[in-house]
């Protein structure tokens, strides 16, 4: 089965805009969990315009599924706090100061030393480790050799090319996921998977453990509701 990470950077963007707690992000990752989700995903980002550092010690409290903290080891206090926290999973992004959003995966190739020793020390403390990637065969069997757990297949292109042609939009992503089980790791993937796009990719990955959604998830439940909504990604999971 294929789980469903929640990503809430989204509420702690609206909370934000406003100040004060409303909407409450704790009660809304219990809410989350409650539903049916099997893991809570946070992406905090050094200036912390989303969720905030205190979120994360926060949520570790409670969160009683799967905790993803994902993001740049190398910015901001996000190693310290990681190696505090010590969730479930991290997964290593390298957003560059500044983007507005995840835009690319790391070239494993070109950092696979520094990742090698970002690797040791989380697995250290008994952290699983994800590297997000590209679908890239290369990229791919490069992050199996700096001794990661699993990589975090990138999905934007997929997404944006599944309305014109979901076998072509695919099938990039259908080579890395063989790489993946060829090389022993682990398949997680994210990034824009939506309602309209998640139960094709689904069905044609193999050996998929795990999707983080956020955005298109918090925004599909402004129409149906946040339980609904998850109930309606788990149903496109199974």
């Amino acid at each position: 089965m294929t789980k469903l990470s929640v990503n809430i950077n989204k509420i702690a963007t609206l909370r934000n805009s406003r100040g004060g707690n409303v909407p409450d992000l704790l009660r809304v990752a219990a809410d989350c969990e409650r539903f049916g989700a099997q893991g809570i995903t946070v992406h905090p980002r050094p200036d912390e315009r989303h969720i905030r550092y205190q979120d994360v010690f926060d949520l570790k409290k409670q969160v009683s599924t799967e905790f993803n903290i994902e993001g740049n080891p190398t910015e901001g206090r996000f190693r310290e706090v990681v190696l505090t926290v010590k969730p479930e999973q991290v997964t290593l992004v390298p957003d560059a100061l500044g983007a507005l959003t995840s835009n690319a995966g790391w070239d494993t190739i070109r950092h696979r030393e520094k990742l090698k020793e970002l690797v040791r020390m989380y697995k250290a403390e008994g952290i699983r480790v994800s590297i997000f990637v590209d679908a890239v065969p290369e990229m791919v069997e490069a992050a199996a050799e700096t001794g990661t757990d699993r990589v975090e297949l990138y999905t934007e292109s997929y997404a944006s090319g599944f309305a014109e042609s979901p076998e072509k939009a695919i099938a990039p992503f259908i080579i890395a996921a063989e790489a993946a089980q060829k090389a022993g790791l682990g398949l997680n993937a994210g990034h824009d998977l939506s309602l309209e796009n998640l139960e094709y990719f689904h069905k044609n990955i193999p050996g998929l453990l795990e999707v983080s959604i956020g955005h298109a998830l918090i925004s599909d439940a402004l129409y149906y509701g946040l339980e609904n909504t998850i109930q309606m990604y788990l149903r496109k999971l199974n």
